[in-house]
């Protein structure tokens, strides 16, 4: 489509001429009605709870025993008074992770809630928290894992009806569901009823997505479907789990075809859908709890900075907060969420453009202050209901006469000023001006902006820095192949444990799957332990692999398989002594 410079004041919706009103027309796809609710929503979370939470894993393997489920002080009251107070206007919550392990009393399998010690069998922590978050007035929505490590006919057509069945149970026993989220991870090793193997499936056709998304609008009309594999649901995966989204961020998408990283992260400006990035992320290191990351939970700036790259980059913000074995939020989780939400609130308190005057010609838009006045944000949006237009804009802030351009400093490369969408902050060092202008560059056709403003944010003084990792003591390694390194001392150590940071910004040699062994004579060796870093592609975090506390003079780690390449690589690695 030929892109145009346009004029900006069309911040009316209906235009009148000789007494008839006549209707905006849409530009390109446009979103539904629940897609428009779902993005007002702008901030809801994740809460990640299940049988890892008590084996100190990412992923479960599918064998793990009935009798760890036993929290102490279970309270989906206190997750969603947290919730709220962290800013969360709903809550996602995970019925059933990779494990199987459903945490409602499913009928359909007897590894679930309803035969472990916790409430004797009579509980259901899907029903406590759908009825928590109506009482705080908030939404909810369940998170269904496709993937069951424990069901014996994953990967058979039989395992299929069993997950319609499940999803039929959440969509029909709590309430209204303001959206349905399905992970991404499709196959792999499992226990699988005993079978111990590893089932491949092609995540594109095995599940029958249509008809499964036919039996989701039946159930919850008002629901939207965030999909990361097969047909195209209402949201998308933004590529990462980092917490931010492309500096330029379309909300289209093709109808068909795969969709590499570039249209997760950017979408594309002339896909024929609408589908909007959903940028997920958690308070801490992993997605569930881990005792060790308790010091760990991310900084008020990099929450900030989360939002200004989510938020303020036409996304919504899905932010996890696990819960820890007793049953609760953390406390250093909760007390970092809700001073993320005073924090926006401090920040977007005072509208610097409302006593300004306003002047719009052509394709540019003038806000004039009284007097010279500091700000360091700016929020522009535009009416999506329309379509998302804008491509490209510029602001420029006149300061001692001069106009000075004022560029994003979140914005690490690409083109900077791109895309505006539902909601743009751009933020940039604080200037003193008399004026800030706003130029529309390239358009795909008329804009409808409906808000632009202006903000000082207050440095963040009460801020509490980024927890750093260890990093690895003064420890002699080599490689003795490309796939296996050594680790010795100079006397004999008791370890309890080893932790493995992989490379950052690449797969290259990034280790998925793993052996350890010791020896305290490099004749004999012990394994260890051998498995797999669950999700480590896609959250690149320290790695702990923990043991019966075991005399060793050497070390050996085995990577079993990379994630790319062919030889192993880490961007740090510790071990524990006792």
């Amino acid at each position: 489509m030929k892109k145009i410079l346009v004029s900006i004041f069309t911040v009316m919706l209906m235009i009148h001429a000789y007494g008839q009103e006549i209707k905006l027309t849409p530009c390109g796809p446009v979103p539904t009605e629940n897609q428009l609710r779902w993005q007002d929503m702008e901030m809801y979370a994740f809460i990640h709870y299940s049988m890892n939470t008590y084996t100190d894993q990412e992923w479960g393997f599918g064998n793990e025993a009935l009798e760890l489920f036993n929290p102490s002080d279970l309270d989906c009251r206190q997750w969603a008074r947290v919730c709220k107070l962290a800013g969360m206007k709903g809550i996602i919550f995970t019925a059933k992770h990779h494990c199987g392990f459903c945490m409602w009393p499913s009928k359909y399998t007897e590894y679930s809630v309803k035969n472990v010690p916790w409430k004797q069998g009579r509980g259901d922590v899907v029903r406590e928290l759908a009825d928590a978050c109506r009482e705080e007035g908030m939404k909810f929505a369940v998170y269904l894992s496709p993937w069951d490590r424990n069901h014996k006919d994953y990967g058979k057509p039989e395992y299929v009806t069993y997950f319609r069945n499940q999803l039929r149970e959440l969509l029909t026993q709590y309430g209204d569901i303001f959206e349905v989220w399905f992970d991404g991870a499709n196959g792999g090793d499992g226990w699988y009823g005993g079978a111990n193997e590893t089932r491949r499936i092609d995540g594109k056709t095995y599940y029958g997505w249509a008809e499964t998304f036919k039996m989701i609008r039946e159930l919850q009309p008002n629901a939207v479907i965030w999909n990361d594999g097969g047909d195209r649901g209402d949201l998308r995966w933004v590529g990462t789990e980092a917490g931010n989204v492309g500096e330029t961020n379309w909300s289209l998408m093709p109808s068909k075809g795969d969709t590499p990283y570039h249209m997760l992260h950017f979408g594309v400006e002339n896909g024929d859908v609408w589908c909007p990035g959903e940028t997920n992320t958690s308070i801490r290191p992993g997605w569930f709890y881990h005792e060790a990351e308790n010091e760990h939970v991310k900084s008020l700036s990099k929450l900030m900075d989360t939002y200004y790259k989510s938020v303020g980059r036409n996304s919504t913000l899905l932010l996890n907060f696990p819960i820890a074995p007793n049953g609760r939020i953390h406390p250093n989780d909760s007390l970092r969420g809700i001073a993320f939400k005073k924090m926006i609130d401090e920040v977007f308190k005072t509208d610097l453009a409302q006593k300004a005057e306003i002047q719009t010609q052509a394709n540019v838009t003038t806000i004039r202050f009284k007097q010279p006045i500091a700000f360091n944000r700016f929020v522009v949006e535009e009416d999506i209901r329309y379509g998302q237009r804008v491509n490209k804009f510029a602001l420029e802030a006149e300061v001692d006469g001069k106009w000075v351009a004022l560029k994003d400093e979140l914005v690490e490369k690409g083109d900077g000023l791109t895309t505006i969408g539902h909601r743009r902050i751009i933020c940039f060092p604080t200037v003193k001006a008399t004026s800030l202008r706003f130029t529309i560059l390239d358009a795909k056709c008329k804009p409808i902006i409906k808000r632009t403003s202006v903000y000082l944010a207050p440095k963040l003084t009460a801020d509490i820095p980024d927890s750093g990792e260890k990093r690895s003591s003064n420890l002699h390694y080599f490689f003795s192949s490309s796939k296996q390194m050594l680790i010795d001392w100079d006397t004999e150590q008791t370890i309890s444990s080893f932790r493995y940071l992989p490379p950052q910004n690449t797969k290259e040699g990034m280790i998925t799957h793993y052996t350890l062994w010791v020896s305290t004579d490099w004749t004999n060796w012990t394994k260890l332990a051998t498995g797999e870093f669950s999700n480590i592609v896609n959250n690149p975090i320290w790695q702990t692999i923990n043991f019966t506390p075991t005399k060793a003079k050497m070390l050996r780690l085995d990577a079993d398989r990379l994630a790319d390449g062919d030889r192993m690589a880490f961007g740090d690695f510790e071990v524990v002594t006792k």
